[in-house]
């Protein structure tokens, strides 16, 4: 049937609902005036994405991305470390483009250790992560690639590889088995302080990782120990800081091998300890080397080296300098390591002449001898010091 188009008075298109034909005779035309068209459009919307399974947006609803797993961010990570080790430096956009997305990685292996604001470490991830993190070379990539990345990337790289250390896998510490077949791993570390930007964030792996003691005695007995004479020393404030608590970690630490390492190298450590250390022209040097002193000497695995450090003159001379010093702190710890010369039962000769030579000074100097706060201990060694010089 043909439609007379003047009856509508206007040369308008058909309708889109003109072909829809409504049982009763009724056309489609009226039906559509009728009905507001948002909702007739919204009906006809909705019915073809219900019909068209090839619709783009019905497959991204179909296939969402899984959610990556530990494995596959450290996976991630070590490839991006691959890139950054060996692209030359260059500011080309790809490379900049990488370098942000190690950031990123980096930043999501710390979340995995660590938690985060919204939840705790899960316990399994960790595990997943840890492992597969020793299965290759992650950490070796991770330490040769710390300089290229940014001040942020290098702080989160420095805790997950301090984390890493504590992290147990079937009760066993997989970084402590990694670390000991790569123990020069620890070279590059320790000379991480002489390199101003780098130091702070060696000098704190470092510290994690001799945290095992293989590692430790690694360190120990290497070369590297005489350069700690000198890095404690550096002009550097929080360098020379770093490098001490560094120092006082690998003497303190595990005490069978502390006591095996200073019974071998007692001559050339003690005359490099006195004479850079405990005379140093630095206030500061001076404190941490006198109270470091004393954590050794009174430590019971090390009493071997204690008696033969209180059977030297030349110690016992330092000693008493120290013990004139203006400086109450430095004077209380030289205090805590002499004592230890005066208790000593078997002096030797010339311990004994020094002593008796200083007697009237040294009474007179106890005498007046107090700690800021009151010290139970404190005035009970005094006492016996005193008793002890007295009877010379």
């Amino acid at each position: 049937m043909k439609i007379n188009r003047n009856i509508l008075g206007t040369k308008a298109k058909p309708h889109p609902y003109s072909s829809i034909i409504i049982p009763g005779g009724a056309t489609s035309r009226a039906v559509a005036r009728r009905l507001p068209q948002p909702v007739a459009l919204l009906h006809t919307a909705t019915a073809a994405n219900v019909c068209d399974k090839s619709s783009p947006t019905n497959m991204k609803g179909l296939f969402k991305s899984k959610p990556r797993t530990p494995v596959d961010i450290v996976r991630q990570t070590r490839d991006l470390l691959i890139y950054a080790d060996r692209s030359p430096d260059s500011r080309e956009s790809k490379r900049e483009e990488k370098m942000a997305e190690l950031c990123k990685t980096i930043r999501e292996l710390k979340s995995i250790l660590y938690g985060n604001s919204e939840s705790e470490p899960v316990s399994e991830a960790c595990a997943q992560l840890t492992q597969e993190f020793f299965r290759e070379n992650t950490l070796r990539l991770l330490i040769t690639c710390l300089p290229k990345l940014n001040l942020e990337a290098r702080k989160d790289a420095t805790q997950v590889v301090a984390n890493l250390q504590r992290q147990q896998v079937h009760s066993r510490l997989i970084a402590s088995v990694y670390l000991e077949a790569n123990l020069d791993l620890m070279d590059i570390l320790i000379a991480g302080y002489e390199n101003t930007d780098m130091a702070l964030h060696y000098g704190a792996m470092l510290r994690e990782c001799i945290r095992h003691q293989t590692v430790a005695r690694y360190v120990l007995e290497s070369e590297h120990m005489k350069k700690f004479y000198d890095y404690i020393q550096l002009p550097n404030f929080d360098i020379a800081a770093d490098a001490a608590a560094t120092f006082k970690e690998l003497l303190t630490r595990h005490k069978s091998t502390v006591a095996e390492f200073l019974s071998k190298n007692y001559d050339w450590f003690f005359a490099e300890y006195n004479s850079k250390l405990l005379e140093s022209t630095n206030y500061i040097t001076r404190r941490q080397a006198i109270k470091l002193l004393g954590d050794i000497l009174l430590d019971r695995s090390n009493s071997a080296v204690m008696t033969r450090y209180v059977s030297s003159r030349d110690n016992l001379r330092i000693l008493m300098n120290l013990l004139r010093e203006s400086s109450k702190s430095i004077q209380l710890e030289a205090f805590h390591v002499f004592k230890l010369f005066a208790a000593n039962q078997n002096k030797p000769p010339d311990i004994v002449s020094i002593l008796v030579a200083n007697k009237s000074k040294l009474l007179r100097l106890f005498a007046d001898f107090k700690t800021d706060k009151a010290d139970e201990q404190f005035e009970v060694d005094k006492a016996q010091v005193v008793k002890e010089i007295a009877a010379l």
